[in-house]
């Protein structure tokens, strides 16, 4: 599976982890996050994941800042993208298995990375259910 990572200055140590675990379960990982910790703005990097996601060009996203809301907010402004806030394994499943999410947004100031990570296997682990959800989640995006 393709999967697309970006995150601010809030989630280096955060993303290194998620790709050490990603790589090792085979996935390949487009990197579009900084790798150090001087202030960015998040809106650069979640464009980057929501494009990759919304081209087809990644199968998944992964979006990682300090609260997630403003990667999430950047994210879903593109039309095929369901990116979801994420701070527990149930919730990741649930957006995945409910909501067809196909971008996880993880708040590092609320999360640690081992839980970070945990939630994105939960995120990947999960598969969409769809039936009465399909229909639901067909009425998301705007036309």
């Amino acid at each position: 599976m393709n999967i697309s990572i970006g995150n601010d200055h809030a989630g280096p140590d955060y993303k290194k982890a998620i790709v050490k675990m990603l790589t090792q379960r085979g996935h390949q990982v487009t990197n579009h996050g900084t790798d150090d910790f001087d202030s960015v703005d998040y809106p650069d990097f979640a464009h980057a994941v929501g494009k990759d996601v919304d081209q087809a060009k990644a199968d998944l996203g992964v979006l990682i800042c300090g609260s997630a809301q403003g990667v999430s907010m950047t994210a879903n402004k593109y039309q095929s993208v369901r990116a979801a806030v994420c701070w527990t394994k149930e919730i990741a499943g649930l957006s995945r298995e409910h909501n067809n999410a196909n971008v996880i947004c993880i708040p590092a100031r609320f999360t640690s990375i081992p839980q970070a990570v945990a939630l994105v296997e939960a995120f990947l682990d999960t598969e969409f259910a769809g039936g009465r959800h399909d229909r639901r989640v067909n009425k998301i995006a705007c036309s």
